[in-house]
């Protein structure tokens, strides 16, 4: 990341807890590391999100419907799906600095090093013999590796490590009234298994017929040792998704059906095309035969937002093992019993709210009529996920304006949400309302008395024009439902 980028980066966050979009978790006390809340205008930015997801996923599609299961599961649940055997991170420690790595995170870092400084084919080795070794667990050859090749700590540039050991990624905590004989469950680390979980509750409830989906959304949790770069990587994170259920042998043409659909998805909200990009996995997971990762351009450089898995029928079937309850589908179109294939798609809730901030952020330079130059910071976030999506602004707070503005503001609000504001120049609360992204704002002035017109000023253009006041409601819905 260059150090325009990091200030870029930098500025974004700042800017979040500025105007009450993200705070950092229990601040007050020194905060909690990887975990943060969203503030006045982030909560409704959030929903949003949700909601057009949501939207999309199970009003505008004919075979998806959406459930809303617990975050406590039975246990067996994580053994069955392969959590509690390897949901797990091969970590380092190095002695001098205290700091904690990821093995891959650690090796990658050097081989990117190589691969600047010329050495692709001595990286490129490297990386398979890294590939090598973990797909044996062969730790002491990992750290002989990582000796072997002299990788140092970032913090404290010695190669004084510890041995390589496994860290669990799953909160555990016990359920009962009393410690001693309360069993071990789990935070989920993925809402996934919640849908599988109720596979045939939901598909003998809602009479659904093979090909449909279950959607989901809500927190989940991993305890990631390497948490970092702001809501990126956190701690507790919510995700939206969906999972597509399937004849087997059809489970790749959907699987192209979703990667498409979804990147369709994206770009509807307005977002750059060049911005975002596919990355096939070429290590795929033991439960997957396709997957591909959608990634988005952030000033950290390409991130995934956003996975399509082709997941096979490996989670049902092992549910249904673990379980001893078929988890089988009566197909009448060709009379046969079968576990159904699955395609999922999964999108994380505030990656996804990290990219609409990162690319509606702009400083903007504006040229004014007398020569001179101003600067303002403006969110352009697209108007149907924008917080408030009109202010409505009195010019001042007589003459009967507030009286106008406010029986604006109670014909609109039950419709899309709306910001009054009476204090300050109008100037000022032009910029405030740039600062948090709101599309519209609507000034009412005297003349509105006479005429019953109002000024009407535009976000991304700050085109201002006179419209009439019966209109205002019209032009709005018409840009943010």
């Amino acid at each position: 990341m260059s150090i325009q980028q990091e200030n870029r980066f930098q500025a974004i966050i700042s800017h979040a807890k500025e105007y009450g979009f993200v705070f950092q978790s229990s601040e007050i006390y020194d905060g909690l590391s990887a975990v943060y809340d969203y503030g006045p205008y982030g909560s409704e930015l959030k929903k949003n999100i949700r909601d057009y997801w949501w939207k999309s996923m199970t009003q505008m599609q004919d075979n998806i419907v959406g459930i809303d299961a617990a975050i406590f599961m039975h246990p067996t649940t994580w053994k069955a799906s392969g959590h509690v055997d390897n949901f797990s991170d091969p970590m380092i420690d190095n002695k001098d600095s205290q700091k904690r790595y990821r093995v891959d995170h650690l090796i990658e870092a050097h081989a990117a090093k190589l691969e600047d400084a010329g050495k692709k084919t001595e990286a490129d080795a490297l990386l398979e013999k890294m590939d090598q070794l973990l797909a044996k667990e062969d730790f002491v050859a990992l750290k002989q590796l990582i000796e072997e090749n002299k990788i140092s700590c970032a913090v404290s540039s010695t190669c004084n490590w510890t041995d390589i050991r496994q860290f669990n990624l799953m909160f555990s905590t016990q359920l009962g009234s009393v410690a001693e004989d309360a069993d071990t469950i789990y935070l989920r680390p993925e809402t996934a298994q919640g849908i599988f979980v109720n596979f045939l509750n939901v598909q003998k409830t809602a009479r659904m017929k093979i090909p449909f989906g279950i959607a989901q959304t809500g927190k989940a949790f991993r305890n990631e040792i390497v948490a970092r770069q702001f809501i990126f990587r956190m701690r507790e994170f919510e995700q939206m998704e969906m999972q597509f259920f399937c004849r087997p042998g059809t489970e790749l043409e959907w699987y192209e059906y979703w990667k498409e659909t979804r990147m369709n998805w994206h770009l509807s909200l307005g977002l750059p095309k060049e911005k975002y990009r596919f990355h096939d996995h070429v290590k795929l997971a033991h439960y997957a035969n396709a997957a591909v990762d959608i990634e988005f351009e952030f000033p950290i450089g390409f991130k995934e937002v956003e996975g399509i898995h082709s997941r096979t029928n490996f989670d049902l079937k092992s549910h249904q093992e673990h379980s001893g309850k078929k988890l089988t589908y009566f197909d009448t179109e060709i009379n046969k019993h079968y576990v159904p294939y699955v395609v999922e798609t999964s999108i994380g809730l505030d990656r996804m709210f990290l990219l609409i901030l990162c690319n509606a952020y702009d400083e903007e330079t504006i040229n004014k009529e007398d020569g001179t130059t101003d600067s303002r910071v403006v969110l352009r976030i697209p108007a149907k996920l924008a917080p408030n999506k009109l202010a409505i602004l009195p010019l001042l707070k007589k003459d009967g304006l507030p009286e106008i503005a406010k029986e604006l503001l109670n014909e609109c609000r039950g419709n899309f949400k709306c910001y009054y504001e009476e204090k300050d120049t109008i100037g000022k609360r032009y910029r405030r309302q740039d600062a948090i992204g709101t599309p519209f704002c609507v000034t009412i002035d005297h003349q509105t008395k006479e005429d019953q017109m109002v000024t009407i000023r535009y976000r991304d253009s700050m085109k201002q024009e006179r419209i009439p006041l019966n209109k205002v409601k019209e032009i709005v819905m018409n840009e943010v439902i």
